[in-house]
């Protein structure tokens, strides 16, 4: 209506493809206009008859008079249908080129009327205004009379050679004249102005004392010895006089010691300079030098370490562990859960850094593993069910401290996977070989099953997040170990009898304490008046072993309420000790980090006395897990804890918080340890694969040197010390790769007073 020179139609697919008018392609909504020859369409008109597009409008293209119609994409349908064609060309020419309207007009008209016409400037006559007299007055101006020279020579002596010598200019009166300058009296010029600058500086005065000196004297003293009566000596004896100068000169000497001991009297700079050892540059090297590097495509792809332990007894004998890569709320899920895939720990030797020395065989997911303190063949574990594991590696002692020889080392991944195939091809169709199937049909080495796992029913119900062995001293019956989460389990290990034979099979020495261990002490952490427990935590004890030292003292921590028959642990809660006998003259103080990034600083032995000083102290300075609660190897009160994106240095008595905090980094710390032979050294791993380390000696705000180890998360971080003169640092990272650094001089030689 209003248009009868428009026709709608619906143009299909094949009909836009022949006439290349595509929707989104050759017209859009912005550029919706089509040019079509007229011979086009009669021509298709004549091709396809009535099953032609443009069969409903033949009539309209028949009679058009030009010999091009215009086709416009109509995307809003405005008309009804996807196209519509204009039949004449007035209507073709407006929608092309639509004309002006009157408002555009006569502000087209406006803007000309604006814009003035270009004048071309025109000088103007110059007004004086009194400048020129003051540059009149600054010009400078000939006033002296000129001394006119006229200088000539022979003509025949124009253009003649010139031949230079050496001779001295007081001996010629002709070539050389001295015009020495002097001062004129006949007039003076006296200076108006003058720029001067000036700088206040310090008077400096050079000046020197001494001890005035004397003129000698001659001088002579006489003296004759006082005697005294017995009466008179007991009564000096006796007198306070007396008394108080002994007192102040024994106070002199007690200090004179201290003064002593703090500085060393006889202390040798001179050597002491030769310590610190540098490079040519003056700059101390700090390095660290790849080692070794350890990974297995079989056992370790996809997956990331998460605990590593160096043997205690046998060099170049490292353990690792390794876990799914999974985030906090896929652990938790997969907590209470049985995984698809077998876990292992892999002994590697520096020897043969291409094929593991020894497969222990997991139940589950392993995050932390220990050897034991007194036994190294005896192996703790715990997994992310909860569950506690055991193994007994003695009858493969003798294979770890024997090394391979190099040639060992050819045999590659390609030999591995040969002996699957062949396991593949004796299974069923379809079955993925078990573990121990490749083992047996396969040069592997060899794969030792746990001997003992604790009970389900009776293990921690998240992950286990640490896990120490008390030492021999710390007996309530006999070996102990303790485990960390949001509950602390101490776990007795009765004694393992070591075979002499291999066995072929499970070691049966532990067989009475699997799926049936229980543990004997469990200690739940929760805040104050309240029944919320702490998350996975990490809790270091301080000389908590001098409660066990008296057997008397032992049985203490044991009592409970009720009967042993009637639960399967003694409980003990850290907010209250009602039922807990006081123990005097032992240091029971802890440290606990929980995942929330807490800090706790708390005592066994609580005070219920409502006039003692509050024994428990929270520290929120972390905004992730902790995930090292680590004591100093050098002082036995000093604790270095990481989480989140910054750390802290704790001391034992400090209550008020950290002596040192560092300020946030850019990057999240995920693992950190101290060194084992500085005291002020420390090394941090961080999410983008640097090792920062941190010699306190040097700085304290910043790390003194980092170095990038990985491309992906660092997990773990271990020191070991092969020799005095060679140190080394295990880092794991996400990937599977286990890094053997060796630490470089400067951070393994500590200097004589640090």
């Amino acid at each position: 209506i209003g248009h009868p020179e428009i026709f709608p139609l619906v143009l299909t697919t094949k009909t836009q493809e022949i006439f290349n008018c595509r929707v989104d392609e050759d017209v859009t909504e912005e550029n919706c206009f089509k040019i079509i020859k007229k011979e086009d369409i009669t021509q298709d008109l004549e091709t396809r008859a009535n099953i032609s597009d443009f069969y409903p409008v033949r009539k309209v293209v028949l009679e058009y008079p030009g010999e091009e119609l215009l086709v416009v994409f109509d995307a809003k349908f405005q008309y009804g249908q996807n196209f519509y064609i204009v039949a004449s060309e007035e209507a073709k020419e407006n929608l092309v080129k639509p004309p002006e309207t009157a408002e555009e007009e006569e502000e087209k008209e406006g803007i000309e009327e604006t814009l003035d016409p270009f004048k071309p400037l025109v000088p103007k006559p110059w007004v004086s205004l009194g400048s020129e007299k003051e540059v009149e007055e600054e010009s400078v101006k000939e006033n002296v009379t000129k001394i006119k020279f006229k200088i000539s020579r022979v003509r025949r002596k124009f253009g003649a050679p010139i031949a230079f010598t050496d001779k001295n200019a007081s001996h010629g009166t002709d070539g050389y004249v001295e015009c020495t300058s002097y001062e004129d009296k006949t007039f003076s010029i006296k200076m108006l102005q003058k720029d001067v600058g000036l700088q206040i500086v310090p008077k400096v005065r050079e000046t020197s004392t001494q001890t005035k000196w004397t003129y000698p004297k001659n001088a002579a003293t006489q003296y004759c010895p006082r005697q005294l009566s017995e009466e008179e000596k007991a009564e000096s004896l006796s007198s306070e006089k007396l008394k108080e100068f002994l007192t102040s000169v024994l106070l002199r000497v007690e200090i004179a010691l201290q003064q002593n001991e703090i500085m060393n009297a006889f202390f040798d700079d001179w050597k002491a300079l030769a310590e610190d050892k540098s490079s040519s540059d003056g700059k101390p090297d700090i390095y660290l030098k790849a080692h070794r590097s350890f990974t297995n495509q079989q056992y370790l792809k996809d997956r990331t370490i998460s605990c590593v332990c160096w043997h205690p007894t046998i060099s170049g004998i490292i353990a690792v562990s390794a876990r799914q890569q999974l985030s906090y709320e896929e652990q938790v899920k997969l907590s209470n859960k049985s995984l698809l895939h077998q876990s292992v720990i892999l002994f590697w030797s520096f020897s043969d850094p291409m094929h593991p020395q020894l497969i222990l065989e997991c139940p589950e997911d392993i995050y932390c593993f220990q050897f034991s303190l007194s036994d190294p063949n005896i192996i703790a574990a715990g997994c992310i069910n909860g569950q506690v594991v055991l193994w007994d590696i003695s009858q493969h002692g003798q294979n770890l401290q024997n090394e391979k020889p190099v040639a060992d080392e050819g045999v590659n991944s390609d030999s591995e996977a040969t002996a699957v195939a062949e396991v593949a091809t004796k299974v069923s169709p379809g079955v993925m070989p078990s573990l121990t199937q490749v083992q047996q049909s396969s040069t592997e080495p060899p794969l030792l099953k746990y001997c003992a796992v604790s009970s389900i029913e009776y293990s921690h119900k998240k992950p286990i997040t640490d896990i120490q062995w008390l030492p021999g001293h710390f007996e309530v019956r006999n070996n102990i170990i303790q485990l960390f989460c949001s509950s602390i389990l101490f776990w007795d290990i009765p004694a393992i009898e070591h075979q002499e034979k291999p066995l072929s099979g499970v070691p049966d020495t532990s067989k009475h304490l699997d799926l049936s261990w229980k543990p004997l002490i469990k200690i739940s952490l929760h805040e104050k008046d309240t029944n919320t427990e702490y998350g996975p935590i990490r809790i270091i004890l301080r000389e908590l072993h001098y409660c066990y030292k008296a057997p008397g003292k032992a049985k203490s921590l044991s009592a409970v309420k009720a009967p042993a028959k009637e639960r399967p642990y003694t409980e003990i809660s850290s907010s209250s000790s009602k039922n807990l006998e006081v123990l005097e003259n032992i240091s029971t103080n802890f440290f606990v980090g929980n995942e929330d990034g807490v800090i706790v600083y708390s005592d066994w032995k609580m005070k219920i006395d409502a006039n003692s000083a509050k024994t428990t102290q929270k520290y929120s300075l972390h905004t992730e897990t902790i995930n090292t609660l680590q004591r100093s190897p050098f002082f036995k009160d000093t604790f270095l804890s990481i989480g989140g994106q910054n750390f802290a240095i704790w001391k034992e008595g400090v209550t008020n918080g950290p002596i040192l905090q560092s300020s946030c980094s850019a990057g999240r710390y995920t693992a950190g340890q101290w060194s084992l032979a500085r005291p002020g050294v420390f090394f941090i791993g961080r999410d983008d694969g640097n090792i920062d380390i941190w010699d306190l000696l040097k700085k304290t705000h910043e790390p003194s040197h980092f170095q990038n180890i990985s491309k992906s998360v660092i997990t773990f971080i271990s020191p070991w010390t092969a020799s005095p003169e060679q140190h080394f640092l295990a880092v794991s990272d996400n990937l599977g790769v286990l890094h053997v650094l060796e630490i470089c001089q400067t951070l393994s030689h500590p200097s004589s007073n640090e």
